[in-house]
């Protein structure tokens, strides 16, 4: 209950204003957001780099209305990527970008062209492109945005959302050699007729889509804090013969940074979606959704303790 109430709240103007405007907010969203400029993010992925663990940089913002906002949207990523070229981050620095924040809302035209910059600077620095999935109204529109982006650019990644009915027939289609799939449980507010509303029938489905993955041919990139889908993300590659190097886990920028460095110390690839930039209302708002141990360190911070 109190996840969907947030859910319901990261769409309100209101609580937005009053949630942005409160002094020690700023004090939480650092802990979930790597800063509000290039230079903030760069020093965040320098001191992962630095720790062994790869990255997926996400400039915030979703959306997107406006024409001029979206190629603002695509520039700022190319901006990001150059800034990037000199850590010679290769595959361990890619980036992630949600297809509503440079036009999809608009004209799906408009947001191919607009990732195609990104995925062009994206090569440049030997690195590539996840496509973050929204609401259940993108995902057609997303995947096939990523079908002709794959015809120039095979690598590039999308990430799937488990509490979906529909994502393990997605997940089947997508199982194939060179695909790149970032498995979510799913972080918007959908309704009981497209996705699965309690906690345990999404993680069963979340588990059911793992199976398809790690039993495919593609590279599955298991986006989870989760101790025991983790245990079982190791056992699955056990039984389908994976190496350590065939997928990897992927975890969120500020939560369990010990779980993270001891998964890469014993060797997986570990990759932390590091967001960034000044429109961090609704990311900060899912993750306090998501885990009741977020919310609680929101309200200890705001109680100033």
């Amino acid at each position: 209950m109190l996840g969907q109430l947030l859910l319901a709240a990261s769409g309100s103007g209101i609580v937005r204003r009053s949630v942005s405007g409160f002094p020690l907010t700023r004090k939480v969203v650092d802990r979930f957001v790597a800063g509000e400029s290039v230079q903030e993010a760069r020093n965040a992925i320098e001191r992962l780099r630095d720790a062994n663990l790869a990255v997926t940089v996400d400039h915030l913002g979703e959306e997107t209305r406006d024409a001029r906002a979206a190629e603002t949207v695509a520039q700022a990523y190319v901006t990001l990527l150059e800034a990037l070229k000199p850590l010679q981050l290769g595959r361990r620095g890619e980036v992630s970008v949600k297809l509503s924040a440079v036009g999809q809302r608009l004209d799906d035209g408009m947001a191919l062209e607009h990732a195609r910059q990104i995925c062009a600077a994206a090569a440049a620095n030997g690195s590539t492109v996840t496509l973050d999935m929204e609401d259940h109204t993108t995902v057609d529109s997303t995947l096939g945005i990523l079908r002709k982006l794959r015809e120039d650019y095979p690598a590039t990644g999308v990430a799937i959302q488990a509490y979906l009915f529909r994502s393990e027939d997605d997940c089947r289609d997508l199982a194939h050699e060179g695909s790149r799939v970032r498995l979510v449980k799913g972080a918007y507010r959908e309704p009981a007729s497209v996705a699965h509303q309690d906690k345990q029938d999404v993680d069963k489905a979340y588990v059911r889509c793992l199976r398809i993955l790690m039993a495919g041919k593609g590279y599955p990139m298991v986006a989870t804090h989760d101790d025991r889908l983790i245990s079982i993300t190791e056992l699955l590659a056990d039984r389908f013969g994976r190496t350590l190097g065939d997928h990897e886990f992927q975890m969120l920028y500020g939560i369990r940074t010990d779980r993270q460095e001891a998964l890469a110390g014993a060797g997986h690839t570990v990759r932390v979606y590091v967001p960034y930039g000044d429109d961090w209302y609704g990311y900060f708002m899912r993750r306090l959704a998501e885990r009741p141990a977020n919310v609680a360190f929101f309200l200890r911070a705001l109680g100033g303790k």
